[in-house]
């Protein structure tokens, strides 16, 4: 599923598709990230990032000391961040 938000050809393999990598494109909701003003956007987004790093190194941490549910955890928190952060841009 495609997005006008970052339309992509239909003959570009799934991979490729803009939702595929972002899944958080294919939600209605996305577009209002997008519609903010600026300012707010920026501010949203160095939050997120540093959500991102936070949890990248709590993901490490964890991982470190045999903690492989709360690596996973720390590490989709990580990565739904960096989605969320992408589509302020």
């Amino acid at each position: 599923m495609t997005t006008d938000l970052f339309p992509t050809p239909p003959t570009a393999p799934r991979s490729s598709l803009d939702a595929t990598r972002n899944p958080l494109l294919a939600l209605p909701s996305a577009r209002a990230l997008t519609d903010l003003p600026p300012a707010s956007r920026a501010a949203l987004r160095a939050l997120l990032l540093d959500l991102k790093r936070e949890s990248n190194g709590r993901a490490q941490k964890a991982w470190a000391t045999h903690k492989a549910p709360m690596a996973a955890y720390w590490k989709a928190v990580a990565v739904y961040a960096g989605h969320t952060a992408r589509l302020l841009k």
